[in-house]
């Protein structure tokens, strides 16, 4: 089993928390042909009314541009890997345990599957946890190939 795995350089900013917030901030990406990968919304729970708002990725200096004209930055916190590969039963368990045994702590996680793939992205604390992270996937991805000959 192998998989894609790529950092992605996220950018951020804070949102309205109110209807068409985010739609404010995707127009200019839009416009400015973003073709987006990744968005996340989170509330800041310590100020209401407001939330932060992650892209990725942002190419070029148009959709820079844009990006910075609605607020939004390029963030290393957290650090953010895209995963995809074959979907198999079990996968997300296998990874995040062995990630956990290796004492990496994850500041987010969202997978999702369509037919027989799977895409994910990972958030970490830091560029050295994200490192090991990969390496660990590598691992995973070279044992299953061994188990599958």
């Amino acid at each position: 089993m192998r998989f894609k795995l790529d950092r992605i350089h996220v950018w951020a900013g804070e949102v309205p928390d109110q209807p068409g917030g985010v739609a404010s901030k995707l127009a200019p990406l839009a416009q400015a042909g973003a073709n987006l990968e990744f968005i996340l919304t989170r509330r800041q729970p310590d100020r209401p009314g407001f939330g932060i708002l992650y892209v990725a990725p942002i190419t070029g200096p148009l959709q820079v541009r844009a990006a910075k004209s609605v607020g939004l930055a390029e963030t290393h916190d957290p650090v953010v890997l895209r995963v995809e590969g074959d979907n198999q039963a079990g996968l997300a368990h296998r990874l995040t345990q062995q990630w956990a045994l290796a004492n990496i702590s994850l500041q987010g996680l969202t997978m999702a599957v369509l037919g027989n793939r799977f895409v994910g992205f990972a958030a970490f604390d830091s560029v050295a946890d994200a490192n090991r992270a990969a390496q660990i996937l590598a691992d995973l991805g070279t044992a299953a190939d061994a188990e599958e000959t």
